[in-house]
């Protein structure tokens, strides 16, 4: 990352819907962030190409009408050698085996491309910040997706900040007590049926959030779940 600006962060978002475009751009731009919006494959690879020293961060759907997803970013990879964090937006995703084979080639995450203007840069902030983050030693994959959770009778939606084995990570502004048992429904990228989980929150921080430790999940969500996160955190590291 080459930004000179404490702070201030470039990001390319690639995709071939303006209203997606023009969004996460507002959303950067209001907080002092560069967005450098694209439409096509071809247009992102020359940005690159003639700014990449200033980029920080790539948002792209899998989908532009030019070229597609896994060959844009083998061709992302031959200019960056591996070292720009890619997000992909998690509506283009057709299946599991895309999955891999895009955490094969270092794909950071994934963010939903119709989250909340509010929404938006929370889910950008751990791959624009990284530093500031927690790094855990067990396998986390940073997802940013949307999902459901009910404790008692209320129920909420929120962002995932990511995902492991044994539980998952929600922002919120207004966590649950650690302890209380909750009820969680998400969908991962690739994948055509929701993920419901019983568990209790582990932890509870109004700064970030909170995570849920799963306690009854049936085996096909379970498996589901392994494989994501083997594929992508082990690939990605491989990359």
């Amino acid at each position: 990352m080459a930004s000179t600006t404490v702070g201030t962060r470039t990001v390319i978002v690639a995709d071939d819907t303006e209203f997606v475009r023009d969004r996460f751009r507002s959303a950067l731009e209001a907080s002092g962030h560069r967005a450098i919006p694209v439409a096509t494959g071809s247009a992102l690879l020359d940005r690159l190409t003639s700014a990449g020293r200033e980029i920080d961060l790539i948002v792209l759907d899998t989908r532009l009408p030019d070229r597609p997803g896994v060959e844009l970013i083998r061709a992302i990879r031959a200019l960056d050698l591996g070292q720009l964090p890619i997000l992909v937006f998690s509506g283009t995703i057709a299946s599991a085996d895309e999955v891999r084979e895009l955490a094969s080639l270092g794909v950071a995450g994934y963010v939903n491309e119709y989250s909340a203007t509010q929404h938006i840069l929370p889910s950008l902030a751990p791959y624009l910040f990284p530093d500031t983050f927690n790094r855990r030693g067990s396998p986390r994959v940073q997802l940013a997706i949307p999902i459901q959770y009910r404790f008692g009778s209320t129920i909420a939606a929120a962002l995932t900040l990511n995902l492991g084995r044994g539980g998952i990570a929600i922002r919120t502004t207004s966590p649950l007590d650690a302890g209380a048992q909750v009820n969680v429904r998400f969908r991962l990228p690739g994948t055509k049926l929701d993920t419901n989980a019983d568990g209790r929150i582990a932890w509870s921080d109004r700064r970030v959030g909170m995570g849920v430790q799963f306690e009854q999940l049936d085996p096909a969500s379970q498996t589901s779940i392994d494989n994501f996160v083997d594929a992508h955190f082990f690939s990605s590291r491989k990359a």
